[in-house]
């Protein structure tokens, strides 16, 4: 995963507006650089680096909010939105490749089995997203599935990857809805120094 974008040209004599407005003008930046993957549904890593960068300029804005205009609320409510569809459509990406490691599936979705191989293996340092113990088991199963136990998987397997394309299209029109209003500009309209 990408490292968050450094903020350098903060100004310690400066106001905390004009150093708010840097900070955001940052993270907007950040956001928009992971905007080349919103075309490939299957950038599971990328897009899920961009709900990341939304939730940090998200934060940044409602931080100070005080010091923006408050035309800015409304900015905050479509990056929180950007922020939760791409949650959804990464909590999904996460129950498709657990049920395809259940599953024997041998496409389960590299970045995910190596995500939960390693909270498996991390799991005393913190607190994982996916418990330890299930990935162990799902990897290495002590009883193989009964027919029934594995058509019941592979219907909810087709069931969330249904889902996930619908959370998709959501994100991608929503996404394309903003860009068309000139989103971009529109915050960096918000966040011109006015002082």
């Amino acid at each position: 995963m990408a490292k968050a974008s450094m903020v350098t040209d903060l100004d310690l004599h400066a106001s905390t507006g004009k150093n708010a407005r840097a900070i955001a003008r940052v993270r907007l930046a950040e956001m928009f650089s992971w905007e080349t993957y919103v075309d490939d549904p299957y950038a599971v890593q990328n897009l899920h680096n961009l709900r990341i960068a939304a939730k940090r300029l998200r934060y940044t804005l409602e931080i100070f909010e005080d010091t923006f205009p408050e035309e800015c609320a409304s900015i905050i409510k479509d990056v929180e939105q950007i922020q939760e569809e791409l949650g959804s459509l990464h909590d999904n990406d996460v129950m498709v490749a657990l049920l395809r490691l259940c599953l024997g599936g041998q496409d389960s979705g590299a970045v995910y089995e190596q995500a939960l191989l390693t909270a498996a293996r991390q799991g005393q340092k913190k607190r994982p997203a996916v418990n330890p113990a299930l990935v162990e088991h799902l990897l290495q199963p002590s009883t193989p599935l009964v027919a029934e136990q594995r058509e019941g998987l592979e219907l909810l397997l087709r069931d969330l990857q249904q889902h996930r394309e619908h959370l998709y299209k959501t994100f991608y029109q929503h996404w394309y809805q903003l860009k068309q209003q000139n989103f971009q500009h529109k915050i960096l309209n918000l966040l011109a120094d006015n002082e």
